[in-house]
């Protein structure tokens, strides 16, 4: 099975993250996974600061094939992921923050079940051990999404909201998505559910920000995906 898997997209929404960008990058650029070739699609979502000029410098500096888009504003991490998925080339797709909450040495265990044919969604999960550190909004969130995931989709899931998230790049782009914001997570879970394909969970590591950190969902957004959720369980 993985002998139809050459190449890797690396999704990156960014919207003013200068602090962490770079280490981000570097990280992805040392993590080894195999014989998989990298792409980096960035998409700087009118961030105000100097974002997209670290992705240029490293970009220059590079081996990888690093793709920067820009947006004249900031639409959101919902429209970020939708305009790379349109730019990316590789037969898998991966969803990375650029903040240092996730790390890409977990790279080789998320793609494992796609390549070894077991699955074509893979979702890390954060919730394999106690986080500290997580607020209590975003953990009470973190509570409520998988629990309710599992009992409109048939789900199996403990980290519905997590960062990475992992498809065949073919069955990603056949789902219609119209997120913009946050809720990119909840509809894609909603609709990979909907269409029949089982979602993988490997466990990652995780290290959580908070809003002085630049740390940028609110409680208003796990209102959204809660809502989220409910609608494409009973709209088409």
């Amino acid at each position: 099975m993985s002998g139809r898997y050459v190449r890797l997209s690396i999704i990156i929404p960014i919207y003013n993250e200068e602090s962490t960008i770079g280490q981000v990058l570097d990280e992805i650029a040392q993590v080894d996974i195999g014989n998989l070739s990298k792409e980096i699609i960035a998409i700087d979502d009118g961030s105000t600061d100097r974002s997209a000029e670290i992705v240029r410098q490293f970009a220059e500096q590079s081996l990888l094939d690093v793709n920067l888009i820009t947006s004249p504003q900031n639409r959101g991490k919902g429209a970020a992921i939708r305009l790379g998925l349109a730019h990316a080339t590789g037969d898998i797709v991966l969803i990375q923050d650029a903040d240092i909450e996730y790390d890409p040495q977990d790279y080789p265990k998320l793609l494992a079940p796609i390549l070894s044919g077991q699955a074509q969604v893979v979702y890390g999960t954060r919730f394999h051990r106690k986080i500290k550190g997580m607020a209590l909004p975003n953990r009470l969130a973190n509570w409520i999404l998988p629990r309710l995931a599992n009992l409109l989709y048939g789900t199996h899931l403990t980290d519905e909201a997590t960062a990475y998230k992992v498809f065949d790049a073919e069955l990603i782009k056949s789902i219609d998505l119209q997120c913009v914001r946050f809720e990119f997570c909840p509809e894609v879970t909603a609709k990979v559910a909907r269409a029949g394909y089982t979602i993988y969970e490997v466990p990652i590591n995780y290290q959580p920000r908070n809003s002085q950190s630049g740390k940028k969902i609110r409680w208003t957004d796990g209102v959204i995906a809660i809502w989220t959720l409910i609608k494409y369980r009973f709209t088409h």
